[in-house]
């Protein structure tokens, strides 16, 4: 699974940060086994994920989203799970797309879990800065 880390250098003091990309969420709620890259090329993930699997990655990856709204996080998602090669509750992720362009899948916002959201804590979360003393020179 790809990740992206984001580093953070204040002082010399590092910080990582992980980011978990939308594919890697997808890839990870199907649970498909682990794989060597060299030796398997272009591999499909025929798995198949529930909505609301769907609506708890977007609540993850929507923090470094570019949607405007919740509904835009969701389409990212569906979009990720389309280019793994997943599908979703049967059908493909594009039908679920033009469904919820219809209006006749409502996708709102979960309730906020805590444990989902860590990345997105350590995100918003400001280090304090030191103040530095100064000697009187005489």
């Amino acid at each position: 699974i790809k990740v992206m880390i984001q580093l953070r250098v204040l002082n010399r003091d590092a910080q990582a940060t992980l980011l978990p990309t939308a594919a890697a969420q997808v890839i990870k709620a199907m649970a498909e086994p682990g794989r060597d890259r060299k030796k398997q090329k272009n591999q499909k993930h025929p798995g198949n994920l529930t909505m609301d699997q769907i609506k708890e990655i977007a609540t993850v990856t929507k923090a470094k989203s570019k949607a405007k709204d919740f509904k835009g996080a969701v389409k990212e998602v569906l979009g990720a799970c389309q280019s793994v090669g997943g599908m979703v509750e049967g059908k493909s992720p594009k039908d679920i797309c033009k469904l919820i362009e219809k209006g006749e899948i409502d996708v709102k916002e979960p309730q906020l879990r805590h444990h989902l959201l860590f990345p997105l804590f350590t995100l918003m979360k400001k280090k304090k800065k030191k103040k530095k003393k100064y000697s009187a020179l005489i």
